[in-house]
């Protein structure tokens, strides 16, 4: 039997002491095997089961999400304890410094009157952390494992912050009728097309961004309300004794377009 207590209630500490646990030769084989690489799906899958229970509202499944993430912080801690890089607590430290560090309106002279003053003082003080001394290396330090919406946002942000931004959404829009225009050539001449594509939604991004909406929030709305009419689609199809699979693309089109136009 292995030696953990059980209680009531446990804390953040018990949950140190239990990855531990788990992660040792007398733990879990599964647990003990895994590698920062393959467990790091894990971690952004539950960062994302995080969000979703964010947007529903639901607190008590929030609480089990966030728990989910903490899991996976204090999992690969404790990897990288074994290794002899460093534990929680120094993950912890970190933390704190970093944002005393970036917070100098709160833990300083300095003196921020809203928000984006906030903001302004974090990125200069991040900037300075990493010794980013141009425009490019700001935008070479964006996440390349971000979702690739939200890359682009932020590239075109910290470039918009640094001056180079059309002036307005009316010039967002001629930039992204440009790119299609681009985007029909290439598929004429048979060539170019991924590339083009990939400037095309990079200029779609930067549209949205006029308007501050979330391109990846749209995209997800989207993606729901397009199944949602899939699903009227298919229900209208059984209704007159059709599957979708067997009908043509001109008949699962009008289909289509009763549905959208009944919501």
């Amino acid at each position: 039997m292995v030696d953990f207590e059980s209680k009531p209630n446990y804390g953040v500490e018990d949950l140190r002491k239990l990855l531990h646990l788990l992660c040792s030769p007398e733990g879990c084989p599964w647990d003990s095997a895994q590698t920062h690489q393959s467990i790091r799906r894990n971690l952004l899958e539950e960062a994302y089961e995080a969000a979703e229970a964010i947007d529903s509202g639901d607190m008590a499944h929030l609480q089990e999400e966030l728990g989910d993430v903490l899991m996976q912080v204090v999992f690969h801690s404790d990897m990288a304890e074994r290794a002899g890089y460093f534990n929680l607590d120094d993950v912890a430290d970190e933390t704190c410094k970093k944002l005393v560090r970036r917070h100098p309106h709160v833990f300083g002279g300095q003196k921020a009157n809203n928000s984006d003053e906030s903001l302004v003082f974090w990125d200069q003080i991040k900037r300075e952390e990493k010794s980013q001394n141009t425009v490019s290396e700001t935008l070479e330090s964006v996440a390349k494992s971000l979702p690739g919406l939200w890359r682009a946002e932020k590239i075109q942000k910290k470039a918009a912050d640094a001056g180079f931004n059309v002036e307005n959404a009316s010039g967002a829009l001629s930039s992204l009728r440009e790119e299609f225009s681009e985007l029909e050539a290439a598929i004429s001449a048979g060539a170019g097309i991924s590339e083009e594509i990939g400037d095309l939604i990079f200029s779609i991004v930067n549209v949205a961004r006029f308007f501050d909406i979330d391109p990846e929030t749209a995209v997800a709305k989207s993606c729901d309300k397009f199944t949602s009419r899939f699903k009227r689609l298919e229900a209208l199809a059984f209704s007159q004794g059709k599957r979708i699979e067997d009908m043509s693309a001109a008949d699962t089109d009008k289909l289509y377009r009763r549905a959208k136009s009944e919501g």
